[in-house]
């Protein structure tokens, strides 16, 4: 059901089941400037909200049975991901790379001049030459996009994320990061983020963009920033970026 009116915002989330999506979706279901939530995934979420269409869609790889249902929309927040560690290499780049770009490519086809934000990582390498795999792996998805010819781009780069509600770690070293987050925080503030000021920060921009700015790259101290206060920071232009 589209409750929008015309100044409104009609936006997407992709991986709303996620930590960081589902505040995103929580936090756009409560924002008067959204008047629809189309939430893209594998599964349903089980929520029930006049503002909500839920769509099924199995395979991220061809996301063309898409293409009506990303038409006519304003703004998309992705937040589709896998942990390193948690599925093989090639599957870890099928999800961060082939899956984004085949999503924008719909998106961009459909809504032409619909803002995408986009969920990577602090250290995401546009060069393609870091040792870490799930740099280059984000690098080379910030890369695609940047050449897709999106109106108004905002790439995401937060460092480590805390869950502040309950969940099961996916791994040993996220449940020590989650152990000592409290001290952590106290002597790295600019390298940890919570996931809802997080996802309330990718929602803003999407929905509210950045005035003449075609696009903008928000590394951790910019995204605690614009949770501190309300605006949004100046992070790295996309123009000449690459």
């Amino acid at each position: 059901m589209n409750t929008s009116t015309a100044n409104q915002t009609r936006l997407v989330i992709v991986g709303a089941s996620g930590m960081v999506g589902g505040h995103a979706l929580r936090y756009a279901l409560e924002d008067l400037a959204v008047g629809s939530v189309t939430a893209i995934g594998r599964r349903k979420l089980g929520i029930s909200d006049p503002k909500l269409k839920e769509v099924l869609h199995q395979d991220f790889s061809d996301c063309s049975a898409l293409a009506e249902v990303l038409s006519d929309q304003d703004a998309a927040v992705f937040c589709l991901g896998a942990y390193t560690g948690a599925v093989s290499d090639p599957e870890l780049r099928a999800i961060t790379v082939d899956y984004t770009v085949e999503f924008a490519r719909v998106l961009r086809g459909s809504s032409p001049e619909a803002a995408f934000a986009f969920l990577s990582g602090s250290g995401a390498d546009l060069t393609g030459q870091s040792r870490m795999a799930f740099a280059r792996y984000k690098g080379e998805a910030e890369k695609a996009l940047l050449a897709a010819g999106f109106p108004r781009l905002y790439i995401f780069r937060p460092a480590y994320i805390y869950p502040v509600e309950p969940r099961k770690e996916p791994n040993f070293s996220y449940r020590v990061l989650r152990w000592i987050y409290p001290v952590f925080r106290l002597l790295f503030p600019n390298q940890v983020i919570q996931a809802d000021d997080l996802a309330r920060a990718m929602v803003d921009v999407a929905v509210e963009g950045t005035g003449k700015t075609p696009g903008m790259i928000f590394e951790n101290s910019d995204i605690r920033a614009m949770a501190a206060s309300p605006g949004i920071p100046q992070g790295d232009t996309v123009n000449g970026h690459v």
